[in-house]
């Protein structure tokens, strides 16, 4: 793992502590935007780990898809959670006439911790487990 892509970890890590923070204190909208850029930060760094960069997105959630989910490197359902967590992430920080539930935060939440566990066997394998 390169210093990028450790900072990256990092800041992935730093995010869904923000996001179970505020998600308890019912800010639950902004806990899944938060729970996103966790999972958008994971994915950065594995993208990194191909030589691959790019500056939207759309394009990194694609790339994902394409490099990690269609060759079966990542298990089955990551991307459709990025692309949910995208979604989520949406409705929270943009949306004032539609909330996101505690129920649907904590999902995102849940799926962060998935990324980053996954980002930490990847990555750094001999590190154990983050929780």
């Amino acid at each position: 793992m390169n210093e990028q892509q450790k900072a990256l970890l990092a800041k992935a890590r730093e995010s869904l502590d923000v996001a179970r923070y505020i998600d308890a204190r019912g800010s639950h909208g902004f806990a899944a935007s938060r729970a996103y850029y966790a999972m958008f930060y994971i994915v950065e760094a594995l993208l990194l780990g191909e030589g691959l960069e790019y500056s939207s997105h759309s394009a990194i959630i694609a790339a994902f898809g394409e490099r990690f989910q269609k060759t079966g490197r990542v298990p089955a359902g990551f991307h459709r959670m990025l692309l949910d967590a995208a979604e989520c992430r949406q409705l929270g920080d943009y949306e004032v006439s539609s909330e996101v539930s505690s129920g649907l935060a904590g999902q995102q939440i849940e799926n962060a911790q998935r990324f980053i566990d996954l980002a930490q066997s990847m990555l750094d394998p001999t590190a154990g487990n983050t929780r």
